[in-house]
């Protein structure tokens, strides 16, 4: 029997996003971290990033040094500082290696710029121009939860690889991309309390609208719990979903990460793929860690969803999640901690139709991290 979505609270009729900052997609994620160079090897080998460019000393920089890594339509970047103290050091020594910046493709980055931060936005970055010989990349930012920014990328005018400041990066060693087709969304957790604020900082400042909402009876388990709701913009291709800490009998994983953290951050963030088989066959054969499912996940788990297109001995071989809703169905992995802090980590995802985030799958996804927790002792 196919499981009930209403459940999930899904508006049958979303509340239209306004129109006023209209989003064309992620242009980027930037990711400060302790050795760029390393962790552009790390994404190259086990996600199947594809070098791309860089800037650093070379191209005239003397505090940091980014390495831009691509796959399809995703774009990292991984940067890191050249002296001794700055920003990114203080950011990297408070929160480890984390998302900064999650850029955003849009028409007019000024008018984004002002339209947000007349909404109440805090600027981060007033409109600039930067320009070279392929043209001109106009750039603004605003603050967001914790110590994450939003950029709004303007680059119409630009024919270059990346932005201006960056060369083309070709090293020697380039293994194979995996199959990862875009951001499918990005999850940021915040503080006790917070979520309805960062709901409605996404609602007025950025026309977003809630999709769907979580609470404590959806996302618990015997021992820990929290609650969640994902803002959309009008065209649905940028998604935050904002999660925030619950009382429960022991320390969520949101509570975890806070604690590493410390502060509010991006929890993770989801990329898609065509074929979750093939993809996360690969990634584990490079050496990524996904976490266990117990094969008992899989003993009703047709039953729950109804008819899948895919056979289900190399899912549960593998792991994977499957949920259904009232669009379709999905299948979905978790990575564990990609950091020495139990911080960041990633999602791979293959949609078949579902609107929705896996409801279905939060208990055992829960269990999952809590055995990870507690093998860590911080449950």
């Amino acid at each position: 029997m196919i499981t009930d979505t209403t459940s999930l609270h899904l508006e049958k009729i979303v509340p239209q996003a306004e129109d006023f900052l209209p989003l064309l997609g992620t242009d980027y994620v930037e990711l400060y971290v302790g050795n760029a160079k390393q962790s552009a090897l790390y994404y190259q080998t086990a996600f199947g990033f594809q070098p791309l460019a860089y800037a650093g000393l070379e191209t005239g920089l003397k505090d940091r040094v980014s390495y831009v890594l691509r796959q399809n339509n995703i774009t990292l970047v991984l940067t890191s500082s050249l002296v001794p103290d700055g920003p990114i050091n203080a950011h990297i020594n408070q929160h480890g290696d984390g998302v900064k910046v999650i850029a955003l493709w849009v028409d007019d980055a000024a008018k984004s710029w002002k339209e947000t931060t007349s909404r109440g936005a805090a600027s981060y970055m007033e409109p600039q121009v930067r320009k070279d010989e392929n043209g001109e990349v106009i750039l603004s930012g605003i603050h967001t939860y914790g110590e994450t920014v939003h950029l709004f990328v303007q680059r119409s005018g630009y024919k270059g690889l990346f932005l201006p400041g960056f060369k083309e990066w070709k090293p020697v060693y380039r293994p194979s991309s995996l199959g990862l087709k875009y951001v499918d969304h990005m999850v940021g957790n915040v503080g006790w309390g917070e979520m309805n604020k960062w709901v409605d900082f996404y609602a007025r400042v950025m026309g977003f609208a809630q999709l769907v909402s979580f609470d404590d009876k959806d996302i618990s388990t015997e021992y820990t719990a929290l609650m969640s709701k994902v803002m959309s913009n009008g065209n649905g291709r940028i998604k935050f979903p904002i999660n925030e800490p619950a009382k429960g009998r022991k320390k969520s994983q949101i509570e975890e990460y806070i604690d590493f953290y410390q502060g509010a951050g991006v929890q993770h963030i989801a990329v898609a793929t065509d074929n979750i088989v093939e993809t996360v066959t690969a990634m584990k054969d490079r050496g990524v860690e996904f976490l266990y499912v117990p094969v008992t996940y899989y003993d009703d788990i047709l039953d729950r969803v109804g008819h899948i297109d895919e056979d289900l001995a190399p899912l549960k071989e593998l792991g994977i999640l499957i949920d259904r809703d009232d669009e379709g169905y999905l299948l979905q992995l978790f990575t564990k901690p990609i950091v020495d802090r139990p911080t960041l980590f990633f999602e791979i995802i293959q949609r078949k139709g579902a609107k929705s985030f896996g409801k279905g799958n939060f208990r055992a996804l829960f269990e999952a991290i809590e055995r990870e927790q507690a093998s860590r002792g911080t449950l």
